[in-house]
């Protein structure tokens, strides 16, 4: 299955335009955000569980990271509720559950080989760092060579100037909105930058985004 599979092309899945599938486990959906393979994939989902739902236990030979977005997500190492970003490094396993139902932002098979890292950061304690233009704050969540994952938070009317993201750059809006040269993107929609690409983005209402940039492969020659 290719789903948005060309790094090298931009991805938005706007969120009034989601498609729920299910998985494998009875009462868990996904909306596919990108995809490149079958059920073993490089992937990126939203994932929602119903209450009392859970997978079987599995491991990540290449990785998962994942914030939930709302509800408790739960493995055996603990409670995870809304907020929680976590990284679970490749070779890891568990069998996850939730109670009382939640929805998650899940990226899986994407660690490089060298990134063994466990992370698990409530960002609603963490702290936040003044960015490089005014009206926006940052929260750093994970840095690996190139790499770079951070919440994002916009006051209204805030422009970021023109900028290029030399190896891509991949945005998850989790509250209020965005805009950029080429469209405007609700709560709930993502968006993916291709190495090489230039925006000027700016937001009116003020927003929280979960950003990910350094981490697509350059441009082919």
């Amino acid at each position: 299955m290719l789903i948005h599979a060309d790094l090298d092309r931009r991805a938005v899945s706007y969120v009034d335009e989601a498609e729920w599938v299910t998985s494998p486990a009875d009462g868990v959906e996904r909306r596919m955000l990108e995809r490149d393979g079958g059920e073993i994939a490089r992937a990126t989902s939203i994932v929602r569980f119903q209450p009392g739902s859970r997978f079987d236990f599995h491991e990540h030979d290449l990785g998962e990271e994942l914030v939930v977005l709302a509800g408790t997500f739960s493995d055996s190492d603990g409670d995870y509720p809304a907020g929680t970003y976590i990284r679970n490094p490749p070779g890891t396993a568990h069998a996850p559950w939730s109670d009382e139902g939640c929805a998650l932002f899940v990226k899986l098979r994407q660690f490089h080989p060298d990134d063994r890292e466990r992370v698990v950061i409530d960002t609603r304690e963490a702290e936040w760092f003044p960015g490089v233009v005014k009206g926006i704050s940052v929260q750093p969540l994970h840095r690996f060579g190139s790499e770079l994952v951070t919440l994002v938070r916009w006051e209204p009317n805030t422009v970021f100037p023109a900028h290029q993201h030399p190896a891509g750059e991949e945005v998850l809006v989790l509250e209020g909105s965005v805009e950029d040269d080429d469209g405007r993107y609700m709560a709930g929609s993502w968006l993916r930058n291709p190495p090489g690409s230039q925006h000027t983005p700016f937001s009116i209402d003020g927003g929280l985004l979960y950003v990910k940039i350094g981490h697509l492969p350059t441009v082919k020659s």
